[in-house]
């Protein structure tokens, strides 16, 4: 029993210190009260010491608050960086890829079927309208016949010979493919949804692997009146506007061709646009450095340039970097 009763007592002496404990944090703090009802007594001598020193002090203390807020509008004004809109040349192309070719080119066919008997031209040699490039004899088993030219209907140069002595031909192999090489073409095909902006006269770029670093001018001269059903494209083929004996063909080019193209037209860069719900909107700067919100229309664009048609004026500075960040009336600090 007696161990009992020390437990018994020892639990009621913890009880007992741990709601002691509490009281004690409840109780108010006498020296905090004293020092907070000390302060704004202090404060309030300052002020009377002097007859009107309460209202200058009062300035002096507003002034201040100006200031600082003046410093803090300074430096939390959002840096951008601008660029005025202004007149030019915007152009708007599609990028294909097409193959040279040389002008007039045609593959030469017998007018027999039998075995090729003699070949008088090779690769590169130079034919003439109505020479005889071939021999067909279109002898059977039991049977002798004279043999059959095969006559090259134009001039140029022999750009393939597939076939060798001693083949066996029908009247649908092409024996010789002769074309002009002095004035190549490059032929291409341009999408359905292109095809509306393609004329004859167009200009386009080119550029070729084998020729890197260096751009040719070409020209449209030829299209297709109807679409590969197929492809759902049209045939079109280009002049070369310079003539550069590097170029050869068979080769491949990478072809711009320029689509739309608008002069003296307000033009600013693609990156001052943001698209938001639908629109397209841009930030402006005023004369107060304030950037200002403005809904546009857009016209035609291309990889760096965009044509405005409504919503800007020629002049304005349109905020071309830190716009992501910018809300209406937001005051910013113009960088360079």
């Amino acid at each position: 029993m007696s161990k009992n009763k020390i437990i018994t007592s020892a639990i009621i002496f913890l009880i007992g210190l741990f709601a002691l404990l509490i009281i004690l944090s409840l109780l108010p703090k006498k020296d905090t009260q004293v020092s907070d009802q000390r302060q704004p007594q202090q404060g309030g001598a300052q002020g009377s010491s002097a007859p009107g020193g309460n209202g200058q002090g009062a300035g002096r203390t507003q002034g201040g608050e100006g200031g600082a807020a003046r410093q803090g509008s300074s430096r939390n004004a959002s840096a951008v960086r601008v660029t005025p809109v202004e007149p030019g040349t915007i152009e708007r192309s599609v990028i294909i890829n097409g193959e040279i070719l040389a002008r007039n080119q045609i593959i030469v066919y017998p007018t027999v079927a039998g075995r090729l008997v003699e070949v008088r031209y090779n690769v590169g040699e130079q034919v003439n309208r109505g020479d005889v490039v071939a021999y067909v004899d279109p002898s059977r088993p039991g049977e002798v016949y004279s043999r059959s030219p095969v006559i090259s209907p134009v001039s140029g140069t022999v750009l393939n010979a597939p076939f060798s002595i001693g083949d066996t031909l029908t009247t649908q192999s092409g024996i010789f493919s002769i074309g002009d090489l002095s004035s190549l073409l490059i032929e291409t095909h341009i999408a359905e949804r292109f095809v509306a902006s393609v004329e004859i006269g167009m200009r386009a770029d080119l550029w070729f692997e084998a020729i890197p670093g260096e751009t040719f001018t070409a020209q449209v001269t030829e299209m297709s009146p109807v679409l590969d059903p197929a492809t759902r494209t049209m045939r079109i083929r280009l002049r070369f506007l310079n003539s550069d004996s590097r170029i050869r063909a068979g080769m491949f080019a990478t072809i711009s061709l320029v689509t739309n193209r608008k002069v003296d037209v307000p033009v600013i860069p693609r990156v001052c646009v943001i698209s938001t719900y639908g629109s397209w909107i841009v930030f402006i700067v005023d004369e107060n450095n304030t950037g200002q919100r403005r809904e546009v229309t857009l016209g035609i664009e291309n990889e760096e340039f965009i044509e405005i048609t409504g919503g800007l004026e020629i002049g304005d500075r349109v905020v071309s970097a830190g716009q992501n960040f910018l809300s209406d009336g937001d005051l910013v600090r113009i960088v360079e």
